[in-house]
């Protein structure tokens, strides 16, 4: 049910591995700072924020990481290219670890690409991301080519057949566009539009896996923050409790990489991950008959020796 016949590619962004056969690594999760509602922006326009709480949230995340093994980045959201430079200046000055930029506009993105190409800093970014919905997809690949970026998201997503095989040969599409080993790491994000729909998104990297051998992934934030009547209903335990067992669960069907909403509530969704990841790799080895080589792997760092009697 979990291995997969194909080959498959493990990228490595600094210390972080992501994809490989189920079960082999714990999922990338890529949290947000700076987006919109993010109670620690004072200001897009003037470029203000909470540098300590900032701060704070990082340092957690890397502790998280170092306590379970589960990997963890960070994204920055900026809309313009000046607030994308203070955040990753800030980021510089705070942390040695990777970190992703977030932008939707295309223009703006692959500006930034520059500036982090100036800093010589592409191989501890990842760009997020290429999508359908760019206009230049090739003629941005090959720029990003150029500067040296090396780790990218590539999105797929086709919105005429929403199923799991139209993401396939939307990916078709974008390599196509993209070509081939064009960069270190190609991490998938198969797009979730609500919480039930997140089990299509994780076929889909199942499909997309086997097609490619490529790491994939999606959003389970969007399928978990979207669905505001949870909060109505239950109350703010009651969200967090679906929130953590929606993204927990869209961890364990091939998924490589999350992302995993606000920083500030990774200590509720790293737990929550690690879990799921040692359940995973005990269900790949009764199907294999083989343990991961990670050895920073949840399973060893909680459960060492029941890993040895394995």
């Amino acid at each position: 049910m979990f291995i997969l016949e194909r080959e498959q590619k493990v990228c490595q962004i600094g210390d972080f591995k992501i994809g490989g056969q189920p079960g082999e690594n714990p999922p990338l999760l890529i949290s947000s700072m700076f987006h919109n509602g993010d109670k620690i922006l004072e200001s897009r326009k003037e470029r203000k924020f909470n540098k300590e709480k900032a701060r704070e949230y990082i340092l957690k995340q890397e502790e998280l990481t170092r306590q379970t093994g589960v990997p963890a980045l960070v994204a920055v959201v900026a809309t313009s290219v000046d607030e994308m430079k203070t955040y990753i200046d800030f980021l510089l000055e705070t942390t040695d670890q990777p970190f992703g930029i977030d932008m939707w506009v295309e223009k703006a993105r692959v500006t930034a690409a520059e500036y982090i190409a100036e800093l010589g800093i592409q191989d501890r970014v990842l760009y997020n991301s290429i999508t359908p919905w760019d206009k230049d997809i090739s003629g941005q690949a090959a720029r990003l080519k150029e500067l040296g970026i090396k780790h990218i998201v590539v999105q797929a997503f086709d919105q005429e057949d929403q199923s799991p095989t139209g993401r396939v040969k939307s990916m078709k599409m974008m390599l196509d566009q993209i070509g081939a080993n064009t960069f270190d790491s190609v991490l998938v994000d198969t797009a979730v539009m609500n919480l039930p729909s997140t089990s299509f998104s994780c076929i889909a990297c199942r499909l997309i896996k086997e097609e490619f051998g490529l790491p994939a992934g999606l959003a389970s934030s969007n399928g978990t923050y979207m669905w505001k009547e949870a909060r109505e209903l239950w109350g703010s335990d009651g969200f967090n409790a679906m929130n953590t067992a929606g993204q927990a669960a869209a961890s364990l069907f091939w998924t490589d990489l999350l992302f995993s909403g606000p920083i500030v509530n990774l200590p509720k969704i790293v737990p929550a991950v690690a879990t799921a990841s040692m359940m995973l790799s005990t269900l790949a080895y009764y199907e294999s008959g083989k343990l991961t080589a990670n050895e920073n792997h949840p399973l060893y760092k909680f459960f060492g020796d029941f890993a040895k009697q394995l």
